[in-house]
């Protein structure tokens, strides 16, 4: 009786399986593989280029000595705020103050030798040109009545030759006065030589008071220095770096973009940037520059873009990550990018589920942004859309379950 009972259950079980196995059956047969898809639907849609960049400044300003000399005062630090003209290092002048003192002086007699050749020695000369003028008139006339008395016999030879040659003489320094007269007018040579004098000298001055200048470093303009690689007591030589300084200006964001990015990029485009230190803080950005040439070594192109209102936390060579708006739909017909298939080929196409049947749909792409696609054409919204990574056929019966 007890096998007779056991074979009966186990006859049940049996029975009960293919039961199971025949509804299960059954209902593949009728409603397809099961599975999950996504749905096409209307919504936002932002394109970005997303990047990490850096702080900028538009040029940096090396503050270095040109001269020898031992520091006396540094009168700025690193951080500090300047103004144009700001004394920032002193270095020890007392040599180049003397040198200047001694060249104002070489100028100072130079302008007097000047001044004593316009208000004296030109007068003088004209003077003497007059003087030498009458004693060259009057010994002619004397030489003229010596030959006329001569002549009568009242004279001797003797005495016409020495009145001869005081003529001579005296015409002699008449000429010679008034090459004297010449030579202290303004284009003669005497003057000529004066002026020169005198533009030498400043020429001498003009040198020791830009030594003396380069004794003081001043801030070319308006900034902040960035580094301060000098103390004092110091001996500095010519060309060596003392200061860095970020002259006052639009700050920058400078980041490299992968070229493939290229074409979404354009100037004047807004972007979003924060400091990887405050990645709570969001200031904006605009793309004022994009290189004309691809670094072929990294493939990427270099960008920057202008910070208006920078916020008070942000420092130079801060890392910051950027987003940057290419493109933006305020409603239109998205999916899911995993569901496009064959991107690459140029000829899109999504596996859409119709009536429990998988079909093949070309599509038309629009912009992307964030793991979502733009569909221009194909499907509409509603769709049930099988993911790139089923392998699913062609006209395959299926059955739907909408993905959380």
């Amino acid at each position: 009786m007890t096998r007779l009972l056991r074979s009966r259950r186990s006859l049940l079980v049996i029975a009960g399986i293919a039961i199971v196995a025949l509804l299960v059956t059954g209902y593949a047969g009728w409603g397809g593989e099961r599975i999950v898809v996504a749905v096409a639907e209307r919504g936002e849609l932002r394109q970005a280029v997303v990047a990490s960049g850096r702080v900028r400044t538009p040029q940096r300003i090396e503050v270095a000595a040109q001269i020898s000399a031992r520091v006396v005062a540094v009168k700025v630090r690193e951080g500090d705020a300047v103004t144009a003209g700001q004394t920032m290092i002193q270095l020890d002048d007392t040599e180049w103050r003397a040198s200047a003192a001694q060249a104002r002086a070489s100028l100072a007699q130079a302008e007097a030798k000047q001044r004593q050749l316009d208000r004296l020695g030109r007068p003088v000369a004209e003077q003497s040109v007059e003087q030498a003028e009458a004693n060259a008139q009057q010994a002619k006339r004397q030489l003229e009545r010596v030959g006329e008395l001569v002549a009568k016999g009242f004279y001797s030879t003797a005495q016409l030759d020495d009145a001869r040659r005081n003529a001579q003489v005296a015409d002699s320094q008449w000429q010679a006065a008034k090459l004297q007269l010449a030579s202290n007018q303004p284009g003669g040579s005497e003057a000529q030589v004066v002026r020169s004098n005198v533009e030498q000298a400043r020429a001498a001055l003009a040198v020791a008071e830009a030594r003396l200048a380069y004794a003081t470093l001043t801030a070319p303009g308006a900034g902040r220095v960035l580094t301060r690689n000098v103390e004092a007591g110091d001996m500095v030589q010519p060309g060596k770096i003392l200061l860095t300084v970020a002259p006052k200006g639009d700050t920058e964001l400078t980041a490299q973009i992968d070229e493939k990015n290229l074409a979404l990029l354009q100037l004047g485009q807004t972007a979003l940037a924060s400091a990887d230190a405050y990645p709570g803080e969001h200031f904006t950005a605009e793309v004022t520059y994009i290189a004309p040439a691809v670094d072929a070594q990294r493939g990427s192109v270099e960008i920057r873009l202008r910070v208006a209102e920078p916020p008070a936390y942000l420092k130079h060579e801060m890392t910051v990550s950027i987003d940057i708006a290419s493109a933006h739909r305020a409603d239109t017909l998205i999916v899911p990018a995993d569901v496009i298939r064959d991107q690459a080929s140029g000829q899109p196409w999504v596996m859409v589920v119709r009536d429990g049947v998988a079909q093949r749909q070309p599509v038309k792409l629009g912009i992307r942004g964030a793991g979502r696609v733009e569909i221009l054409d194909g499907i509409v919204a509603g769709e049930a859309l099988a993911a790139a990574s089923q392998n699913l056929a062609e006209g395959r019966k299926v059955s739907t379950v909408n993905r959380k």
